[in-house]
């Protein structure tokens, strides 16, 4: 595992997710533990998983700055875009070891984060009223749909408001970008299919004695994803339209 960890990696990542998996504990009492995951996506579209690093969910910039660092260290020389859920110290951190890097708030988290303040009956004709938003051709049309959109839901769901405005400035680095990249920004199937198999495998066990034993265990299942590559061949297939769109909009940066 250690090997694994410590690996050389690619000097260049178009765009690279960081998530969370809450794990549990055993440490005098049992506790919610975050493991966090970094998942590249290389050159030639496949997904790579760079590394696990456990937290006690207070993380800040200093953290932050340790784990990119150690990144960095192993071979990384630039990130295009970083994808994150609203990662505290994490936007800073970014800056001083990446500096060129966009830090993008993950649309289908803030999406998702939306509904949790809304009652059931209203997530379809919330989800029609906020498409307009995160489809806009640019800032400007984004910020005139969200008014909108906060003119009819503001008064009931006054919290989604302030959720979307809190999340604007790491939001609108999206709306830049060719419809290529923001199928790949938006593309949950990498994570989503990765954490299905973390939770089976943190459910299977209950809770950990320590948070080695917690990374170990997702480390494994890390190992045995996709074993034939036929996934990441089909994945790869769809790239190259993206991967042309990435080359033009961050020119000279993605080379091998």
């Amino acid at each position: 595992m250690t090997e694994w960890q410590q690996r050389p990696l690619d000097r260049v990542y178009p765009v690279v997710f960081i998530d969370a998996i809450n794990v549990k504990v055993r440490d005098g009492q049992v506790t919610n533990r975050p493991i966090y995951v970094a998942i590249g996506v290389t050159l030639a579209g496949e997904r790579d998983i760079l590394g696990l690093w456990a937290g006690d969910g207070g993380e800040g910039a200093k953290f932050w700055l340790s784990v990119l660092t150690e990144v960095k260290n192993r071979g990384v020389q630039d990130v295009c875009i970083l994808v994150c859920d609203g990662l505290r110290g994490l936007p800073d951190a970014i800056a001083a070891v990446w500096e060129q890097t966009v830090v993008q708030t993950c649309i289908i988290h803030l999406i998702r984060n939306t509904f949790r303040y809304a009652s059931r009956a209203d997530w379809d004709r919330m989800s029609k009223d906020l498409r307009p938003v995160y489809t806009a051709p640019s800032d400007a049309a984004a910020e005139a749909r969200f008014d909108d959109f906060a003119e009819v839901w503001g008064t009931k769901y006054p919290a989604i408001v302030r959720l979307w405005r809190n999340a604007w400035s790491e939001f609108i680095p999206f709306l830049a970008y060719d419809v290529e990249i923001r199928r790949v920004i938006c593309s949950t199937n990498a994570i989503e299919s990765l954490n299905a198999r973390y939770r089976r495998a943190v459910r299977a066990r209950g809770h950990f004695p320590t948070e080695q034993a917690a990374i170990k265990c997702l480390y494994l299942a890390t190992r045995a994803l996709d074993p034939t590559g036929r996934g990441r061949a089909r994945w790869a297939a769809r790239w190259k339209p993206a991967l042309n769109a990435f080359a033009i909009t961050f020119e000279g940066r993605i080379t091998h």
